[in-house]
């Protein structure tokens, strides 16, 4: 009896866990039933409203703060530093002494140079008065030579009343005979002409005058005069080229030396920037360059700062591209319509320009305009496709020129 009891159980117990299986198995096959004959569900779908407002296109790229300018510093002389009083990323003010050379040999040749214009100007007032004496002596034939009122012609000068002060005897008025006759001589008051058909009285003075001039001293010791001037405009110039002064204000990026270095006339000791202008220098690609003119509009995006936007402008575009393996770039410059504060030189930064923009037009997202230019329009009779002419497309929304009117409600496809 008792075995009996036992076997029942154990069928009993197959039979449930046959029953479950079954149970399991039919539920399996009943949902599959129930969809394997359904399609996919459709994606996800929202709506918009045609509105009206501004369609922009855009060109995207990177590229890294620059200062608007940038100044590299030198002495004007050879020299060993006695003094530098800044260093890498200080700020200075206009005409602040960044750093100094021994100015001992600078100093001897601006002295030399004021010896010797002194001396030169000396020689010069010399030449001058020795030149104002000769002119006065010469002058005074020429009272001697004035037309008599008589009607009658003068006699010819006495030979004594020729000057005793003329400083080149050798072209004094006695001037060879050759050269007294002229055929243009002048007639006298009253008809007459010079005794003997020569020149007027005192012609032959004033030809050993004029000669007297020839070879100027006076031209001489001006010359020798420029020349000093010269030589000291630029001893000063070396003197005041000891000393490097900031040009304008900004930030020291680069100091290429220390107190006791020997540096050489003309070499880079001090590099400067200015900080306060700083741009954004980028590269596009060439088929976004085209699109590039001074004056678009930009927006920029620091990767220090997260989330905000600085408004900027192109102000110059590259004419000439450089190869960048299969590609050629261009390069653009643009400024900040505001520099914001705290900017750090050579910095990444991302760039949207506007290439195109229209204003206040009937638009879509730019998602909901599908193939050529069809819209899917939800009515109250159900989704309709219509075909609706397009006209700026840009990165957000889509001009529609015809084919919706303000308020249509539109299916945007993926949103």
């Amino acid at each position: 009896m008792g075995v009996r009891r036992k076997k029942w159980r154990g069928r009993t117990r197959l039979v449930v866990c046959a029953l479950v299986v079954l149970v399991v198995v039919l539920s399996s096959a009943g949902a599959y039933a129930l969809t394997s004959g359904e399609p996919a569900p459709p994606a996800a779908s929202g709506t918009a409203r045609v509105d009206r407002g501004d369609v922009a296109t855009a060109v995207a790229t990177t590229g890294s703060l620059e200062p608007a300018q940038t100044r590299t510093l030198s002495f004007a002389t050879d020299g060993t530093v006695t003094v530098v009083k800044v260093r890498a990323g200080d700020q200075v003010k206009t005409g602040q002494v960044l750093a100094e050379i021994d100015a001992t040999d600078a100093q001897e040749r601006v002295d030399d140079a004021q010896d010797a214009l002194d001396q030169a100007e000396e020689a010069l007032d010399e030449a001058e008065e020795a030149a104002d004496s000769a002119g006065s002596a010469c002058a005074v034939p020429v009272a001697l030579t004035s037309p008599s009122p008589s009607p009658t012609p003068s006699p010819a000068p006495s030979p004594s009343v020729q000057p005793s002060a003329s400083p080149s005897p050798s072209r004094s008025a006695q001037s060879p005979p050759r050269q007294v006759p002229r055929s243009t001589t002048p007639s006298r008051p009253g008809g007459g002409s010079a005794p003997g058909g020569g020149s007027a009285p005192g012609g032959g003075q004033s030809s050993g005058c004029a000669g007297a001039r020839s070879g100027d001293p006076v031209f001489s010791a001006q010359q020798r005069v420029t020349s000093a001037e010269l030589t000291l405009a630029e001893a000063k110039d070396q003197l005041a080229g000891t000393k490097i002064e900031a040009p304008i204000a900004g930030k020291v990026l680069s100091v290429a030396g220390e107190v006791g270095a020997e540096v050489g006339a003309g070499s880079t000791f001090v590099s400067l920037a200015d900080v306060a202008g700083m741009q954004v220098a980028a590269d596009f690609p060439e088929a976004d360059a085209g699109h590039l003119t001074v004056g678009l509009s930009a927006v920029v995006t620091l990767a220090n700062r997260p989330g905000e936007e600085f408004a900027a402008r192109v102000v110059r575009v590259s004419p000439v591209g450089v190869a960048d393996g299969n590609m050629v770039r261009y390069g653009a410059v643009l400024a900040f319509e505001e520099v914001p504060a705290e900017l750090l030189v050579g910095q990444s930064a991302s760039v949207r320009v506007e290439t195109s923009e229209v204003t206040g037009v009937l638009r879509v997202p730019s998602t909901a305009v599908r193939g050529g230019g069809e819209v899917v329009v939800r009515t109250a009779a159900g989704d309709e496709t219509r075909t609706v002419e397009v006209g700026l497309r840009g990165d957000q929304y889509t001009e529609i020129k015809s084919g919706l009117i303000e308020g249509d409600e539109i299916v945007i496809a993926g949103a």
